[in-house]
């Protein structure tokens, strides 16, 4: 057990981006307090599998997919949503574990994804200013007085929501959508349709082969279902606290304490103050955790958090998720990954490409270019190469919706079509076309000789 934490030990610091102007505090207690009673969404098996998954990639023996929404919705709650970004996240997985040949552990943003921090608090809009909408846990999207105040209910409809997005993906992860080769004859659809699909057929090809050789190996004359079911696991961002404390569980098996709102969360570029109350909630829980790493981190506050987050040095506890912007990657990330390394406790360096590469469009819309968000990527994995470090993950928010709200890809979206199915309600996400070529180009790299080269330390 963590010495002088307890669940609620993060209420004794400052704390960044979590609303304050709750109209009825004595509303909020009692449903902090009513979340605290009700069961867990995820269980300690789930997260310690998690864990032990997340140890391999630690080692350069697995690769971490983490992908979904910037951030979920009560409106677009669908079954259909749910269904597209797991079987998405489910494609790009078996593109990159026969690219790698190593396991892929799939993480989704999703079942928790509510709350989004923002740079300004306030937004004003015709002469009238409002509380900026921070995520359907807080507030709702529409700009009026009474939507944009903070509403503690939506706490708990955060919660069954999430409730009911995991039963579903509990379900499609044990059922046909799990089947490779299902996951195969869609991937091969996006092959055949894509302008680009020569560069892809050769892979597509490979990973054909070698499920006609798992079929022959096991005197199968025709397709069977794939090897079983599959581990599939959530996240989010750990912003709001207190929704975290109250569904934060005493662990009987090991003494510790365990948050059971999701199996790995992570701590946001805006939040990391080593003396703040996001850090002080994440270092005491045994959830495998993420640290947003930005151009404004320097390699001695990297190592300060590291001490405070992962102090025995526990394999696949924390996973650093760099942010930079594919304009300032080359000058930030190299000094962090030779920090890392020549500390030498186990961490995982992952890539989010989304969040530094945001622009607006001339017509107004926030959006993303794919370009950008490659370049980053690539970046990435060159870095990482020439630091001696694995580049174990790649961290992104999509959709298995085909949106238009980031700019290129090989079925091009222009500025002039962003409007046509914009539906994002806070940044633009990659839509099904544009991550699956994401995937294709990333498992393109990681079939060339891509062992990092050892440095001296």
């Amino acid at each position: 057990m963590t010495r002088d934490w307890t669940p609620r030990s993060w209420r004794e610091k400052p704390v960044r981006c979590m609303p304050d102007d709750y109209p009825d505090p004595h509303t909020l207690a009692r449903v902090e307090g009513e979340l605290s009673r009700l069961p867990p969404l995820v269980f300690a098996a789930e997260t310690r599998r998690l864990t032990a998954g997340l140890a391999q990639v630690a080692e350069g023996k697995a690769f971490l997919l983490q992908g979904g929404d910037c951030a979920e919705s009560f409106k677009e709650f669908t079954s259909d949503n749910i269904r597209d970004t797991f079987r998405l996240l489910l494609q790009m997985a078996v593109v990159l574990t026969f690219a790698g040949g190593r396991p892929v552990v799939k993480v989704g943003r999703i079942a928790g994804q509510f709350a989004k921090p923002r740079s300004s608090a306030m937004e004003t809009v015709g002469g009238i200013t409002l509380p900026s909408y921070r995520g359907d846990i807080i507030n709702g999207m529409d700009f009026d007085a009474r939507e944009r105040t903070p509403d503690p209910r939506r706490l708990l409809m955060a919660y069954h929501q999430s409730s009911a997005t995991l039963n579903l993906l509990r379900s499609y992860a044990q059922g046909g959508y799990a089947d490779l080769c299902n996951l195969h004859r869609w991937t091969l659809d996006f092959v055949a349709s894509s302008p680009q699909g020569d560069l892809y057929r050769g892979l597509a090809d490979k990973i054909f082969q070698s499920l006609c050789f798992m079929h022959a190996l096991h005197g199968a004359p025709a397709p069977q279902p794939g090897p079983g079911p599959v581990d599939f696991f959530t996240s989010h961002e750990a912003l709001l606290l207190n929704y975290e404390e109250a569904l934060t569980r005493a662990e009987p098996h090991t003494g510790g304490w365990l948050d059971t709102s999701g199996h790995m969360l992570w701590i946001g570029e805006r939040t990391r103050q080593l003396d703040g109350g996001h850090v002080e909630f994440m270092r005491g829980i045994e959830n495998p955790i993420g640290l947003k790493c930005g151009p404004t981190m320097e390699p001695d506050e990297l190592l300060r958090l590291v001490d405070v987050l992962n102090p025995k040095g526990i394999p696949g506890r924390l996973t650093l998720i760099g942010r930079f912007g594919a304009d300032k990657v080359s000058e930030s990330l190299p000094r962090l990954m030779a920090a890392t390394r020549k500390d030498g406790r186990p961490v995982i360096w992952s890539i989010d490409p989304m969040h530094g590469n945001t622009h607006k469009a001339s017509n107004g819309y926030k959006t993303r270019s794919f370009d950008r968000i490659l370049s980053e990527v690539r970046a990435f994995l060159q870095i990482a190469s020439a630091e001696g470090v694995y580049p174990g993950g790649l961290h992104l928010e999509m959709t298995g919706q085909h949106v238009t709200e980031c700019l290129g890809g090989s079925f091009p979206v222009s500025e002039d079509e962003l409007s046509s199915r914009y539906h994002t309600h806070c940044d633009p996400r990659l839509n099904a076309d544009q991550a699956l070529q994401l995937a294709f180009m990333v498992a393109e790299s990681l079939q060339l000789p891509h062992t990092p080269r050892a440095r001296a330390a």
